[in-house]
């Protein structure tokens, strides 16, 4: 008879590998089962993202997301995220002479990785690419190159989330966007057009209003100059501040208003763009965030006076996809290391995969990977074919993108601690590299518009464009009669949608989240994922935790599927 002794779910908190019997002089000190160093891997080897990728237009990419994986799973470029988290940005407001220049100082690393990913096209470079699939294909990359670390994502996504919104101002996106989209990373503080390459930042936010930025208090006022500007004010939380120009919000006359503040004027001279300090944060510490004062300091309008959300929300509808891409990208990659752990440690006499309640808890994270995955990369299809007309698509992109954005960011805290625990202590170490994702997670959730403010984003779309319904309703209705749980749940939405209110908007926004990847799983996944996925998160039949799949669940199919291979 078996008993709970002799299958734990996670290895022993004792220490371990201290057995005797090694070289003279080290016999307390005989390394035994523990896991070999993760050897280079392809972080493409997903069957959900390249699956993915080929459904949502982009196959035509896949070779390119072969190659960027091996690269991404090198030990050269896992060093090169290790290096840049371990050797954080570093502010100099003054030379040693006592002048003004406000840079922040990075590790050669960072500069490696942007440098790959701005090359790669996961910058603005999709904006310039004709190709269906263009914008799909960047997400994808996002999903790879995203195992190196979380802290170069920023300024990549902030500089492909400016174009569409310096569209607004036709005459300056002839200026800056070529050099937005162009795959040359180039660092350093110059006058923009004599550069190859430019990143952008924004910065919206201030320390009064946090997300509800019409409260903003930076003033802007018009010069003689036509369309030109000064900035007074101070911003709580700017990211990237070595970027080259930055997308900002001010009050001017005619209201909240969006602008264009280069760091480096078109003379040459420096703006004004003094930066208090450098945010102390959780995670996300390989990118420098900031607090930067405008004194003076020149802006170009962007859009018109008044219409700066407008203008801007644009850019923020990006960022959020890209919010979720990363959410998934950190399951992915932990999984794996989880993955990994357990294939290589022992405990009461078997292997830890081959443990049923590990496997169960591997099995559970494994779904929840891959539901995030294919959200994922349907958000990313329907912005790619909302750009290129398909109202149905942005209507869909509209309301899909913030239901994923709320439930995929929020559920990668959890996710993230319990592969943690799946490696037990030897995971709460810093040297395994899941507390950098651990503290990562978090921000995710937080960045471009916090829980509350994605749920209440969902009701507000529902209200004012009632084509958000039908196109989800819709996208739901392809998985019609496929699974009786699926079809009870968004019955279930359809009655709640009735009664949507703000209290409830949350559990209104996460039965969405879940209605939808349910009908892509029931689509386009092995029966295996997709029962498991409806009997728990449809069905109800799960517990509170990761690990508690029903008995029935087939967790060789989804492990199969999802654990990537090794050697």
């Amino acid at each position: 008879m078996t008993t709970l002794a002799q299958e734990p779910p996670y290895e022993s908190h004792e220490p371990s590998g201290e057995s005797g019997g090694g070289p003279e002089g080290y016999a307390t000190h005989d390394v035994t089962n523990q896991p070999p160093p993760l050897p280079p891997y392809d972080a493409s080897d997903d069957a959900a993202l390249l699956e993915g990728v080929r459904r949502e237009g982009a196959g035509w990419a896949e070779d390119g997301l072969r190659r960027l994986g091996r690269r991404a799973g090198s030990a050269e470029a896992q060093e090169w995220g290790d290096l840049a988290n371990r050797h954080e940005p570093v502010l100099r407001t003054h030379d040693r002479y006592g002048n003004r220049v406000d840079e922040v100082e990075y590790h050669p690393s960072w500069h490696h990785l942007m440098r790959v990913a701005v090359g790669e096209g996961l910058a603005g470079a999709a904006w310039a690419d004709d190709r269906p699939g263009a914008h799909v294909a960047r997400t994808a990359g996002g999903l790879v190159w995203g195992h190196t670390e979380a802290g170069h994502g920023c300024p990549t996504s902030m500089t492909y989330a400016a174009v569409p919104a310096l569209r607004a101002q036709p005459e300056l996106a002839k200026v800056y966007e070529p050099l937005l989209t162009s795959r040359e990373y180039e660092p350093g503080l110059r006058r923009p057009t004599e550069k190859r390459g430019l990143l952008a930042g924004m910065g919206m936010t201030e320390k009064q209003g946090g997300s509800d930025v019409r409260t903003n208090a930076t003033t802007a006022t018009a010069t003689a100059e036509p369309g030109v500007y000064t900035l007074r004010g101070h911003k709580w939380f700017t990211s990237a501040p070595m970027c080259d120009v930055f997308l900002v919000l001010a009050q001017a006359a005619g209201g909240l208003s969006c602008f264009l503040v280069p760091r480096v004027l078109p003379d040459g001279t420096r703006n004004t763009f003094r930066i208090q300090r450098l945010k102390d944060k959780l995670g996300n510490r390989s990118n420098a965030s900031s607090e930067p004062e405008f004194d003076g300091t020149v802006a170009w309008l962007v859009g018109p006076e008044g219409q700066g959300v407008k203008t801007i929300i644009e850019m923020v509808n990006c960022t959020r996809l890209d919010c979720v891409m990363s959410s998934a990208t950190l399951m992915r990659k932990t999984l794996g290391e989880a993955g990994h752990h357990v294939r290589h440690r022992s405990a009461f006499g078997a292997r830890l995969v081959d443990q049923p309640l590990m496997r169960n808890v591997l099995a559970d994270l494994a779904l929840e990977s891959e539901a995030a995955t294919t959200l994922t990369l349907r958000l990313a299809g329907a912005a790619d074919r909302a750009v290129r007309g398909d109202e149905e698509e942005a209507a869909f992109r509209r309301i899909a993108t913030a239901v994923g954005k709320y439930w995929v960011t929020k559920r990668g805290p959890a996710f993230t601690a319990e592969a943690l625990e799946c490696l037990g202590g030897n995971g709460y170490v810093e040297e395994s590299g899941m507390p950098r994702h651990y503290r990562e997670a978090p921000l995710l959730s937080i960045w471009e518009g916090a829980g509350n403010v994605n749920a209440l984003d969902v009701l507000r779309a529902l209200r004012r464009s009632p084509a958000t319904a039908h196109a989800l309703f819709g996208e739901l209705a392809l998985a019609r009669g496929a699974d009786a749980r699926l079809d009870a749940a968004v019955a279930r939405l359809e009655t709640g949608l009735g009664a949507a209110s703000e209290t409830g908007a949350r559990r209104l926004v996460e039965l969405m989240a879940l209605t939808l990847q349910g009908s892509l799983l029931v689509r386009h996944a092995p029966p295996a994922v997709a029962d498991a996925f409806c009997a728990t998160r449809l069905g109800g039949d799960w517990g509170h935790a990761f690990g508690t799949l029903p008995d029935s669940a087939d967790l060789d199919g989804v492990l199969t599927r999802a654990l990537p291979r090794e050697g």
